[in-house]
């Protein structure tokens, strides 16, 4: 056996207060951890330890739905069956302690979800040391999370926990470099709502662990008008007065395609501008035509070589759909220990 370790129970026994907050929420962002109690339950009456869910909530996350995404991704993996493997080779009884590792550098996102998903499996009190915390840079080889519990069940977590830790780690990372990218100027990099079915949630968490910020959570969180809307009402100005009078407290975004489009839009009333494939020149122009009297955000033809061009004309926001859509998962594995007797 392994010297016993400075380790914290999770399940009945008390888990550590604490957990990093990183990057911050953008105008309209309903990730709150008080905007949980709006469906009238108490995000704390879920099956979790009753200190990881206030961790999600402090991070806010609602920690029934992160029982809930541990469930799925669980359940998906048994198929209604056992984990046959580790059932066949791991006596009942076993118990092992091991290490989540980082195989390559990158921002970590994820961990109390990773957590999460131990809760869900675990048939026993489980324990777990926490080497770092979410929106954290770590090194290849660096310890991210150690854990005891029975063995199988450390097992059958694995893959669950690892699939959203990597996921969610990997949008941390390119969320960073984009921060990383506009560090001295003016603009944040922000999220869209391009994510995966599901895991909206953390996916947008993760970016703020990046240091970006979110857009809107949801279509309810805010307003934005698009070029499909604009047909539809028959022009800019009828779309943009129909959300007014509908839903007179909620924040408009409109989107332009020309800097022609602008004056009108800010008569309007816009808060935000958002200009769709715009190029640097253009952005610029944009930014003197505003004059402060809106917020502006560029989307489209953006990239990390030119990330700092666009920034530098002044603009608020830089959208980066690909941070949710196309970031690759980081490397993180999971190591047990040898047990010496």
């Amino acid at each position: 056996m392994t010297d016993d370790l400075p380790l914290l129970q999770i399940g009945r026994g008390p888990a550590p207060q604490g957990g990093a907050e990183a990057g911050g929420c953008g105008d309209a962002c309903g990730c709150s951890a008080d905007a949980a109690y709006e469906t009238g339950l108490d995000p704390l009456e879920c099956g979790l330890d009753p200190d990881l869910a206030q961790l999600l909530m402090d991070a806010g996350l609602d920690p029934v739905q992160v029982e809930d995404i541990a469930h799925l991704a669980v359940e998906e993996d048994l198929d209604r069956g056992v984990d046959v493997t580790s059932v066949a080779t791991v006596p009942e009884d076993a118990v092992a302690t091991g290490d989540f590792t980082a195989r390559e550098a990158g921002t970590v996102a994820g961990l109390r979800v990773a957590e999460a998903v131990l809760s869900v499996v675990c048939t026993d009190e489980f324990e777990v040391e926490r080497h770092v915390e979410d929106g954290d840079h770590v090194e290849a080889g660096q310890k991210l999370l150690t854990v005891r519990t029975r063995t199988r069940d450390l097992l059958t977590a694995e893959r669950s926990a690892l699939n959203l830790l990597c996921r969610l780690s990997g949008i941390a990372t390119a969320t960073r470099a984009w921060a990383d990218a506009l560090e001295g100027t003016g603009a944040r990099v922000r999220d869209t709502r391009k994510t995966t079915p599901g895991l909206r949630a953390l996916e947008k968490y993760a970016v703020r662990c990046g240091g970006g910020v979110n857009h809107r959570m949801s279509l309810s969180d805010a307003a934005l008008i698009k070029d499909n809307h604009v047909v539809a009402a028959g022009g800019v100005a009828e779309a943009f007065a129909r959300v007014r009078a509908e839903f007179p407290d909620v924040p408009i975004e409109v989107e332009v395609d020309s800097l022609d489009q602008i004056p009108p839009v800010l008569d309007q009333g816009a808060e935000l501008i958002l200009l769709d494939n715009f190029t640097p020149g253009m952005t610029a122009e944009a930014v003197t035509l505003v004059a402060g009297r809106a917020r502006l955000e560029s989307s489209g033809r953006l990239t990390l070589a030119n990330a700092a061009e666009y920034a530098a004309t002044g603009v608020d926001y830089l959208a980066v759909g690909a941070l949710t859509h196309s970031s690759p998962i980081m490397d993180i594995g999971l190591d047990l220990r040898e047990e010496h007797a």
